[in-house]
């Protein structure tokens, strides 16, 4: 039975399958046809899983970003990444990279050097958070956050864990800062777990089903990997039970609208046309930078 204030469930749908970066496969809840956006969020991609031989993985090469944030959480495998601002590092499971582009950046992500010779599972998310109008032209920025330094809680009779990267959870509170007021929480039910968890009245959630099968919402509707959960607005709380006989793992995801229009045209998000075509010809002019070639992989 759910609590007074548990939102109900909009809808249900699967992520589409697509390809990205060099090559490499996705699962898509959104943008698609059957969603644009969710303010304040642009994109989610589900990097695999998929098992990769050596010498197959694929990344996203050199590309550009300008007007929002990536934030990418790995769960399995190795990425690199190398910026134009002379930045680099690796990402290994279960650590947290929250990148915002702001006023533009050029950056490439790949996998690592001594994952490509030896192949194995592959598994993440990025996430695109826009930013509001006041905050496009910022300058870029990374926080970097091992798996180690992400908090973690356990519900008192031990059904419920949560990975907490943005917001709070289980009465623990996470580590990064975000522009735009956000929730990102990885949580973990085990059988037959409930959780009544209380978000913000005022924000947009979802949930992102990542493995295993669960109930959701004030009328218990059910879902399964690969799929998203729209909740709908009325209501300061969500309810997730597990009454399977497996662990059932979701991501949560809530921010505050910002309300404001969005022009987008690939790896650029402003407000306007025009200044889609800024950042355009910005880059085309070399304004963004490039990646130094002492920025190398490791």
């Amino acid at each position: 039975m759910s609590t007074p204030y548990s939102r109900p469930v909009a809808r249900v749908f699967t992520a589409a399958q697509t390809q990205e970066g060099a090559g490499f496969h996705v699962n898509r809840p959104f943008p698609t046809r059957m969603m644009m956006d969710f303010d304040p969020f642009l994109l989610l991609d589900e990097m695999g899983p998929m098992q990769v031989a050596p010498g197959d993985a694929k990344g996203a090469p050199d590309h550009p970003h300008r007007g929002f944030e990536t934030v990418t959480y790995l769960l399995a495998g190795e990425m690199e990444h190398r910026d134009s601002q002379g930045h680099a590092g690796k990402l290994t499971p279960g650590d947290v990279q929250w990148m915002t582009a702001g006023a533009g950046v050029i950056h490439s992500e790949e996998p690592s050097h001594a994952f490509q010779q030896r192949g194995g599972e592959m598994h993440g998310f990025q996430l695109w958070v826009n930013l509001p109008s006041t905050d496009k032209m910022m300058t870029p920025r990374y926080q970097e956050l091992p798996a180690a330094g992400i908090p973690t809680a356990t519900s008192d009779d031990g059904k419920v864990s949560v990975r907490v990267i943005a917001g709070e959870a289980l009465g623990t509170r996470a580590a990064i800062e975000t522009r735009t007021p956000i929730l990102y929480q990885h949580f973990t039910l085990q059988p037959q777990a409930l959780l009544d968890h209380p978000v913000p009245a005022d924000f947009n959630v979802f949930a992102y089903v990542i493995d295993g099968e669960g109930h959701f919402g004030a009328e218990s509707t059910p879902a399964k990997a690969h799929q998203m959960v729209v909740f709908g607005t009325d209501g300061e709380g969500v309810t997730v039970r597990n009454d399977g006989d497996k662990p059932l793992s979701f991501l949560l995801i809530g921010g505050k609208p910002l309300g404001e229009p969005v022009a987008r045209y690939g790896p650029f998000v402003m407000n306007t046309e025009g200044e889609i075509r800024q950042a355009i010809l910005d880059f085309q002019a070399g304004r963004m930078g490039h990646i130094p070639a002492s920025v190398s992989r490791t």
